[in-house]
């Protein structure tokens, strides 16, 4: 296929319908993640389909990936994260606006056709740390003309999202670290070949509601039959693990600092990672209006250095939710994604389900953004 740009609009001329790389697709799960559930999917599923009967609405209010909301497709989602580079994937994902596919198919064909010599403000910041200085010029390319086609209306803000989707898991694959940004690996080889896909997306319910607010922000304006929740587990910010990605997918072009080129995360820190959490967790399950509430939290914090300790303990988990409701507690064992530096074994997630007593009927429509 052959793209050209003409006085500011995209043609595009020569479709190929051969094996090329618009015909090929990625999955919500293709990402690697701290915490990522994928591999605990079927036993949320099985929990949530023995325990909560019949129900309508879906909440992950620390969706991460999105991958447990991404069970639920069938019914009304709400789904919520602190970072940015989350919910432009969540919109991706679970949004509402229409789309044209075979736009999209176009764009990131162009883009994966595409080399860039000229520098930009990706170029000139991250060449050579987590991917080559030919690469970087090739994401700095890609973004902003996301940016222009965005600004111009040729695309619309889901179409938007779809392709900055696209490049955070094209990013994600290639990225010169052990699968997080608090660091990159020196004196390695670069993997110079970024390739685009296609998000295989499916029909969504049109009631979804998508957000990038603060829990606490959030936790008295929404309603659910179920919520989940997959809060941190100890002192490791996703704000560190995951700035380049929010740099990428807001590109505010922020100043940045330090040998792992961070920008300023003051404004999503989460209290979850400190001493806070505690209090946090008691004052967001109180605030909650649900019949049930699901809880994922692994025994990772309570393995390695100090650094690692989890934030809560069991104890502030069940005297929280037993006054909630009944709580049941559900385990299996399983190996989780680590940074690449921990060996951990006999790792444990565990389910903390709680059938709330009753609704704490503060819904209020007008909350809602």
């Amino acid at each position: 296929m052959t793209v050209k740009y003409k006085q500011g609009k995209l043609f595009v001329t020569d479709i190929n319908q051969d094996d090329s790389a618009e015909s090929k697709f990625f999955e919500i799960n293709n990402r690697r993640y701290l915490g990522n559930k994928f591999k605990l999917n079927s036993f949320i599923k099985e929990i949530v389909d023995s325990e909560c009967g019949q129900f309508d609405s879906f909440a992950d209010l620390f969706a991460g990936t999105g991958v447990v909301a991404s069970l639920f497709k069938d019914k009304k989602l709400i789904v919520n994260d602190i970072l940015y580079s989350n919910f432009v994937c969540h919109q991706a994902w679970f949004g509402t606006e229409s789309y044209d596919i075979n736009k999209i198919k176009q764009l990131i064909e162009k883009y994966n056709n595409h080399n860039e010599s000229k520098e930009n403000y990706f170029s000139k910041n991250f060449s050579n740390t987590y991917f080559s200085k030919k690469i970087c010029k090739k994401i700095g390319f890609i973004r902003q003309d996301i940016e222009n086609l965005y600004k111009s209306s040729y695309i619309n803000e889901r179409e938007k999202f779809i392709l900055i989707t696209s490049l955070i898991y094209a990013m994600d694959k290639i990225a010169n670290t052990c699968g997080h940004y608090d660091a990159y690996r020196k004196n390695s080889d670069f993997n110079d070949k970024l390739v685009l896909l296609v998000p295989k997306i499916t029909k969504n319910n049109k009631k979804n509601e998508i957000y990038n607010l603060e829990i606490s922000d959030l936790s008295k304006c929404i309603s659910a039959d179920v919520i989940y929740l997959d809060p941190p587990y100890n002192s490791r910010q996703y704000s560190d693990s995951y700035h380049l990605l929010e740099n990428v997918a807001e590109w505010q072009k922020p100043n940045i600092f330090g040998v792992a080129k961070k920008m300023d995360r003051s404004h999503i820190k989460s209290d979850f990672c400190t001493s806070k959490a505690p209090k946090a967790f008691d004052n967001l399950i109180q605030s909650l209006d649900a019949k049930y509430i699901l809880l994922s939290y692994n025994n990772m914090g309570n393995k390695g250095d100090g650094r690692s300790q989890a934030k809560i303990s069991d104890k502030d988990i069940l005297d929280t939710l037993n006054k909630k409701g009944k709580v049941t507690i559900f385990t299996r064992s399983y190996k989780a994604f680590t940074t690449g530096k921990s060996n951990i074994e006999d790792n444990e997630e565990r389910v903390f389900l709680c059938e709330c007593k009753k609704c704490v009927n503060h819904f209020n429509f007008f909350c809602r953004l």
